[in-house]
């Protein structure tokens, strides 16, 4: 599994902390950069085959179609790509004209992410999105007309009403998109969304009506055929994503570009610098500004627990057992009764899982589990 963080951005939305520069000043060192890191890096991972490949970002829409089609040659040149390869571009609603989509068809790239956030101006102008209504409508119809059946839009919850959230959903389910991602909305430090919050410009998000939006959420598209396969991801039967359910599974993934994380999917966990200047200047240097962690057996232990606890799946008994020491599944089971008896977490079938009730609380339920 394969994931290029491309880091530019039109403008910063007022909710995000992830690493981007709103100036394009310097793509072309940064996608050489990028590519010659492939080069560097290509034998880290184990297996050859490729299943996914993800770009994210930043918004790697605003790349031309023949800059990615260059990271896709590079790619292949040290990868097999499987037959059934699924391959994201994460992409704004704004970008998606007709010409580029047009192009776009022609590149391999097969899936696509929309960031379309909301169905209301007003939720657009609190994000600060560079897009608007009409643009988001407009670019899922025509990525349809262009032949991506392969379509996700991501969703904000918890910015307004419950009857907006009503609307955007209905909205969704009327456009015909077989995968939608959701998130609440939620205030990170050194944010634009987080100095309104503190100097009382904006109300702060209220938990009690996200919990109320995330049930309705859950309900209304599982009525629609969705399968509500992970606490924030729904998807039509066969349009899981490859590249999501990989992570959730722990394969082993390597990601290229600033800031990009990469785990061996053993217990080694690595991310680049999030400084492009200095990512690109290590490169050039035949060498990688990253940092590594080596995992103990309760730090995976704790990640299993926390991925696997958010997915309709559960944990898988058998696979803890066979890949930890008594002594640490026995202390995890000590918390674990507790859970149990509350009716917090069950076992089904020889998976642990949170019954989906419980589920927006699911983080919270993980972490009390968690050894130190």
């Amino acid at each position: 599994m394969l994931y290029f963080h491309i880091p530019f951005c039109k403008q910063k939305c007022s909710y995000c902390n992830f690493h981007f520069s709103t100036s394009l000043r310097g793509k072309d060192d940064m996608l050489n950069a990028i590519k010659k890191e492939v080069e560097l890096r290509h034998q880290e991972l184990e297996k050859r085959s490729i299943s996914s490949l993800y770009f994210g970002g930043g918004t790697p829409s605003l790349l031309e179609v023949r800059e990615l089609s260059g990271l896709l040659e590079t790619s292949a040149k040290y990868y097999d790509f499987d037959a059934d390869i699924e391959i994201t571009l994460e992409t704004n609603p704004d970008d998606l004209d007709a010409d580029f989509l047009k192009a776009l068809s022609k590149s391999g790239i097969n899936r696509l992410s929309i960031g379309v956030q909301s169905f209301f101006e007003a939720d657009l102008r609190l994000m600060n999105r560079a897009h608007s209504v009409i643009q988001a409508e407009d670019a899922i119809k025509r990525a349809q007309d262009f032949g991506f059946d392969n379509l996700s839009i991501d969703l904000i919850y918890g910015s307004s009403s419950l009857s907006i959230w009503q609307r955007n959903l209905q909205k969704a389910v009327e456009l015909g998109v077989p995968h939608i991602s959701s998130y609440a909305l939620t205030v990170e430090p050194k944010t634009a969304l987080n100095k309104w919050v503190e100097d009382k410009l904006v109300k702060a998000p209220n938990e009690d009506i996200q919990n109320s939006e995330f049930h309705y959420m859950s309900h209304f598209l599982q009525e629609h055929d969705f399968i509500h396969y992970e606490i924030s991801n729904f998807a039509k039967k066969d349009f899981y994503s490859k590249h999501n359910s990989a992570y959730w599974n722990a394969a082993p993934y390597i990601g290229f570009g600033p800031s990009a994380h990469s785990f061996n999917g053993k217990r080694e966990r690595s991310w680049n610098i999030a400084n492009n200047f200095l990512y690109i200047k290590g490169i050039a240097e035949n060498r990688r500004n990253f940092e590594k962690e080596k995992l103990s057996p309760k730090d995976q232990l704790n990640e299993w627990v926390m991925i696997g606890l958010r997915t309709l799946r559960g944990v898988d008994i058998k696979a803890l057992k066979s890949s930890f020491e008594e002594d640490v599944l026995d202390e995890f089971n000590k918390h674990l009764t507790s859970k149990k008896d509350q009716g917090l977490v069950v076992e089904e079938e020889g998976f642990l899982k949170i019954p989906q009730v419980y589920w927006f609380l699911a983080d919270g339920i993980a972490s009390d589990l968690f050894l130190i």
